[in-house]
């Protein structure tokens, strides 16, 4: 009986693999009958085997025959019969008259058959003619060809990377996995496994451990059967592009038709295989759209695939600050700011040794590139919530056309994410980032490099005076230093690195004072502080910039012009109404023309601070300069909270607790100048003369201060005429010590005169607070003033100036100090925590001023801190509640 079959594979010269026509699964072993062909083996072929084999491989993988059985082994049960093509083409007649199959010898022996003896009989004589002619396996030499299972040493590489060779799909383990037969020279053949470049489909059914079978994935068979359909036992061209990292062969297959890895993806079989990118390079383009087809038509793999929902529309915006290599803030043209990720790059990552030494330099090649310009941003997706990080958009910039991303992965500075193969928020570019990746290793660029980059070091110059004094010497002598605004601290105070100095310092505007902004963001500050800090960050903030320093203050800030864009920024910040001028700095620093013009058109434009002001505020102001300060009235009291706010340091804690304190931006800019003056002039010799006369109480003399050294304006406070030793008063800084009279120069210099600059050094107490009489608690108190002031810049609230009495009261806050609310509307303040640590307590007598209803809210807050000290046994309640005696 005969059927028809069609012929799916060939296993040797005599042997066909047949499946039904209608049904791919049912498959039956047609072995030739009465022939044997040499034998394909792992462990080395046969002469002529393949020879064998391909000359029947051709003519019939694929087509349909007429086959018939003749006889089945008993005990394998394996068939044994002939074939007919559609053509006419017989077999075995026609391989043995080709000379590629032998008759056998034991053929028909045990057979009486007339038709099968007349069957061998025919072979036989074909087989004599191949033979006299030499044909096939009849050739008598060679045929031999060496078959290598692997790929062997790195020199295969070398010598096929990239180049197309000729090949035969021997068997289809997957969609994505061959075995392929590459026909590289004709004495030698590679057999190895191969992997479909750019593609990975899902897996088919595969022995597990314990002898179980592991079911295939979703589409497995599907993607093998498309491809054993189509590919196997047929001739391809294999391109060479790389191998895998367990050594196998990866390599774009070409179908006669095409790539089989388009058609893979465009049914929905097969997915993109970003590993691959960088072998691919520009080729993986095309698999991208082919894959890309098979979302849009929700085939196989993309049934459930849903299209992003981002806007991927085009935006102008300007960069205005850079957090990380690969992350950035962008202001539209609305004004409006948000913080965005690069797509697809990660820069330098802070647990990594190899790249944590980049993160500096990564990030600097991204501010000079985008700092302050103009991008377009193409939003690509969404980054999901971390454990660190809020969820954030993810984006292609690009600027002057060039893509950001792209530039950061080529210079080594950013490395390329591998997405989840569903992430489809990713950079449209993402084969080229990956390629320019590769390269990047190749060069060994940036965090490839191998060496970590010799990382710039900044010494803080305004850590100190002595240090600011230093660096001042240096600075002072040059014009416009160039430098990058590192870090804008209000409108009017900034955080400036020098590159070629190596050094770091805080710039204080000459000339203008800007309002303070809150110390938090839900601390509220001076009005129009914030709009002022705003513009420092909008216009400043991480940009390359210009200074000219002229001086330094008392706390090691240096005073100078910063320019920006070649534009002064207190020009800028004072025609924006968000500053005012400092009349007497400005003139000192020599740019109070340039600034008084500026007020006057922001008064007259009504901006900012100025916008209710009218012409006759500036007389109203100067009368208000001119006015003494408040008498010490018993029965005042106050209608509103003062906001009387300032910057001051503390200079000096006295023994009885009175506090010494210096405004800063006041009188500490012409007491530097003046101070210069003094140094220079007591380092003269000629002016090294002592006191002619024994000192007074009450005379200001200079004294040399013990512990630096420097000469400074002081005050006999008392004499010791027996050991010629006076105590003196620093009157500048508040401090005081006891020197010989050998120590003591005259101060009637006119230009170091009291007359000419009055003492600096401001007489406070602190406000609501009452320090402990015994003298043990009241040294413990003054120490711990002492560590919550000495060496920081703090803000003074004036809370009260009794003139009669020449004292000050004031609530000190630290503004670097971390601290919540003590109550509604109350700060934490340096008042607050004496009173909390235990170091002092409420004052039991209330001045007329501290008992006002504004204060209500403080006095409140500062009984609670002390009730809870007492409860805690702290400082002076240790030994319980000292006022119920």
């Amino acid at each position: 009986m005969a059927f028809l079959a069609n012929v799916k594979s060939v296993l040797s010269g005599d042997t066909l693999v047949l499946v039904s026509p209608n049904n791919s699964a049912a498959e039956r072993i047609l072995s030739l009958a009465y022939v044997s062909a040499p034998r394909l083996s792992k462990d080395g072929d046969e002469p002529f085997a393949f020879q064998s084999r391909e000359f029947l491989r051709g003519l019939t993988v694929g087509k349909l025959v007429k086959f018939s059985v003749s006889y089945t082994i008993p005990g394998s049960g394996r068939e044994y019969g002939s074939a007919l093509l559609q053509d006419g083409t017989a077999l075995p007649d026609a391989a043995v008259k080709a000379g590629w199959l032998k008759v056998r010898e034991d053929a028909g022996r045990k057979d009486d058959s007339e038709e099968v003896v007349e069957k061998i009989e025919s072979l036989r004589n074909l087989e004599s003619q191949a033979k006299a002619e030499a044909k096939g396996l009849h050739a008598g030499t060679g045929g031999v060809i060496e078959v290598q299972n692997d790929l062997g040493g790195p020199e295969f590489m070398t010598q096929w990377k990239g180049k197309t060779v000729d090949g035969i799909i021997e068997r289809v383990i997957s969609g994505d996995r061959l075995l392929v037969r590459l026909l590289l020279t004709e004495k030698k053949h590679w057999q190895v496994m191969t992997l479909v470049a750019g593609i990975r489909t899902p897996s088919t059914e595969r022995a597990g451990p314990n002898g179980q079978t592991q079911p295939a994935e979703e589409f497995g068979n599907e993607a093998r059967a498309f491809v054993e359909q189509r590919l196997l036992q047929r001739p391809v061209k294999v391109k060479i592009v790389g191998a895998s990292p367990q050594g196998q062969l990866v390599g774009t297959v070409i179908h006669p038709r095409g790539n089989i890895a388009e058609f893979l993806l465009k049914d929905g079989l097969a997915r993109c295989n970003d590993f691959h990118s960088t072998m691919l390079g520009g080729d993986m383009a095309a698999l991208r759209a082919a894959e890309k087809e098979a979302q849009e038509a929700r085939r196989r793999l993309h049934r459930a695939f849903v299209a992003k929902a981002t806007d991927s529309k085009e935006q102008d915006a300007t960069v205005t600050k850079i957090i990380g290599a690969d992350t950035i803030i962008i202001r539209n043209k609305a004004g409006a700011e948000k913080r965005i990720s690069l797509s697809s790059v990660r820069g330098p990552r802070a647990g990594e040794a190899s790249e944590v030494p980049f993160r500096d330099e990564a990030k600097e090649f991204l501010r000079k590139k985008l700092i302050g310009k103009h991008v377009r941003v193409s939003v690509d997706g969404t980054k999901p919530a971390s454990d660190d990080f809020e969820a954030r958009e993810v984006a292609t910039v690009t600027q002057n056309a060039k893509n950001i991303g792209l530039q950061l992965v080529q210079e080594g500075y950013c490395s390329v994410i591998r997405h989840r193969k569903d992430d489809t928020d990713r950079a449209p570019n993402y084969d080229e980032l990956l390629a320019a990746q590769e390269t990047a290793k190749e060069e060994k660029k940036g965090m490839w490099s191998g060496k970590p980059p010799k990382v710039k070091q900044y010494a803080d110059m305004s850590e100190s005076v002595q240090k600011a004094k230093i660096q001042l010497s240096t600075l002072a002598r040059q014009r416009k230093v160039p430098g990058v605004v590192d870090f804008c601290k209000s409108g009017s105070r900034f955080t400036i690195l020098i590159p070629r100095e190596g050094a770091k310092l805080t710039l204080v505007l000459a000339g203008v004072r800007a309002p303070r902004a809150g110390r938090t963001p839900q601390e509220k500050g001076e009005p129009f502080g914030q709009e002022a800090l705003e513009l420092a960050n909008r216009r400043c903030n991480q940009r390359d910039c210009e200074i000219d320093v002229h001086d330094i203050d008392k706390v090691g800030g240096f005073i100078g012009d910063l320019f920006v864009n070649r534009e002064s920024f207190a020009k800028m910040l004072v025609e924006e109404g968000l500053a005012s001028v400092h009349k007497y700095s400005a003139e000192k620093s020599g740019n109070a023309t340039e600034l008084l013009a500026a007020e006057k058109r922001a008064k007259e434009a009504k901006k900012g601070m100025w916008h209710d002001w009218d012409p006759s505020q500036d007389v109203e102001e100067e009368a208000e300069t001119a006015a003494a300060e408040p008498a010490a009235d018993a029965s005042v009291t106050i209608e509103k909270r003062p906001e009387d706010y300032r910057d001051i340091i503390v200079t000096n804690v006295d023994s009885n607790g009175r506090i010494k304190v210096q405004e800063i931006g006041k009188g500490t800019d012409a007491l530097e100048a003046l101070m210069d003056q003094f140094r220079q002039f007591h380092l003269n010799p000629t002016n090294s003369g002592g006191l002619k006369d024994a000192p007074k109480a009450g005379d200001y003399v200079a004294a040399q201060f013990s512990e630096d050294g420097e000469w400074y304006r002081a005050r006999i406070r008392s004499n010791d005429r027996a050991a010629k030793v006076a105590e003196v008063v620093y009157v500048d800084y508040g401090n005081s010590e006891k020197q010989p009279w050998s120590k003591l120069r005259p101060l009637n210099q006119a230009q170091f005169t009291v007359q000419r600059l009055k003492p600096q050094a401001v007489d406070t107490q602190l406000s609501f607070v009452q320090l402990p009489a015994a003298p043990d608690y009241l040294g413990d108190a003054i120490g711990y003033l002492y560590e919550q002031t000495e060496g920081r810049r703090l803000v003074g609230c004036f809370d009260y100036v009794d003139g009669k009495e020449g004292v000050a009261y004031v609530t000190l806050y630290d503004p670097k100090a971390e601290g919540a609310a003590a109550a509604p509307g109350v700060t934490e303040s340096v008042n607050r925590k004496i009173v909390l640590d235990g170091h002092a307590l409420v004052a039991r007598k209330l001045k007329a001023w501290e008992r006002s209803k504004v204060f209500e809210p403080v006095l409140k807050s500062l009984r609670e801190a002390e009730a809870e000290a007492k409860e805690a046994r702290r400082g002076i309640w240790e030994y319980g509640d000292i006022t119920e005696d």
